[in-house]
């Protein structure tokens, strides 16, 4: 297995739209890139810890490579919009790819680079690509929120058509 740390908006919407992913094995909520241990929710929230909101997936390489799980990335959310997704405003809301090895950063930059000459957002993308400081994962409450919570009105109103998109998009990593 392998890791990869993202963030592109609400975590929620991360963790919806990667689970179910072929090689896929686990994703999980939580923060990365501040300069606060262990930080709450309500912590980040305040746009004050510079941690961003995030996702750690473990997965295995042999089945789905790091270039598709960055290529679902960039797709799934604007990377074009500095420190925000839709109505989601702050730091913490960037966008932003952790890597955890030289391979990974350079892959990223290259995927990032793939993104911005295909000119698929209009706009190149603004996404940081940064080492992996720590990964602090999210209290229960926020694991598997949309499966959870699926008739709530931000799953419905945000993270289902992010999940319909991307799933129609990239259809054959899904069973």
């Amino acid at each position: 297995m392998e890791t990869a740390v993202l963030g592109g908006g609400c975590f929620w919407c991360l963790e919806a739209v990667y689970r179910g992913m072929r090689g896929i094995h686990s994703v999980l909520p939580g923060y990365a890139g501040g300069h606060v241990e262990h930080p709450s929710y309500k912590q980040v929230c305040t746009g004050e810890t510079g941690h961003a909101e995030v996702i750690e997936l473990q997965y295995d390489p042999s089945i789905l490579s790091y270039e598709d799980i960055l290529r679902v990335f960039f797709v799934m959310h604007d990377p074009t919009t500095l420190n925000r997704q839709g109505n989601d405003i702050g730091t913490q809301y960037r966008s932003v790819i952790f890597y955890t090895s030289e391979q990974q950063r350079q892959t990223a930059l290259a995927v990032k680079a793939e993104i911005t000459r295909t000119n698929l957002w209009g706009r190149p993308p603004v996404t940081e690509i940064t080492a992996l400081p720590v990964f602090w994962p999210a209290d229960e409450t926020h694991h598997d929120y949309y499966t959870r919570h699926p008739g709530a009105g931000y799953c419905q109103v945000v993270i289902s058509p992010k999940v319909a998109k991307v799933r129609a998009e990239f259809a054959r990593y899904f069973d």
